[in-house]
């Protein structure tokens, strides 16, 4: 299932310029090359914390954080890049994510994260599920564009 998201997200952007990659529906919105670097590094806080029973560490967050938190901060570094350098890197995230998911088998997917009420099953059907969220807001920026 998260394979066929990142695939459907993946078709409704691969074609867009670098006017549409960098579009602002309004002065508060998120740029859709940001919003790809913001599932790609919500993937990756997902990974650690799930596969390594952590959080990010300096460096991590150092890398990761404009774009899990989007905002003016994203809006202000995040632009200016061809959609394929997000795709790119999403790619590379989800890569990492498939190797080690298929080390795990059923008791890891049922089994609590240290420190939370969630298994780890709810938290890769959370990522999912963020990752539809943010498809649907991809998709109306699109249909917006193209008025």
């Amino acid at each position: 299932m998260l394979e066929d998201l990142k695939s459907r997200v993946t078709n409704s952007v691969k074609n867009l310029n670098q006017d549409e990659t960098d579009f602002l529906l309004d002065d508060d919105a998120n740029r859709i090359g940001a919003m790809i670097l913001h599932l790609a590094a919500t993937e990756k806080y997902y990974q650690v914390y799930t596969f390594e029973n952590r959080s990010l560490n300096k460096a991590e967050r150092d890398e990761w954080d404009i774009a899990q938190n989007l905002g003016d901060n994203a809006r202000n570094v995040i632009k200016d890049k061809p959609i394929t350098y997000y795709l790119d890197i999403w790619d590379e995230v989800r890569k990492e994510t498939l190797r080690l998911l298929k080390e795990k088998n059923d008791k890891w997917f049922a089994s609590k994260i240290k420190g939370s009420n969630m298994n780890n099953h709810w938290a890769w059907y959370h990522v999912m599920e963020h990752q539809a969220n943010h498809m649907g807001q991809i998709r109306l920026i699109i249909k917006r564009m193209e008025k």
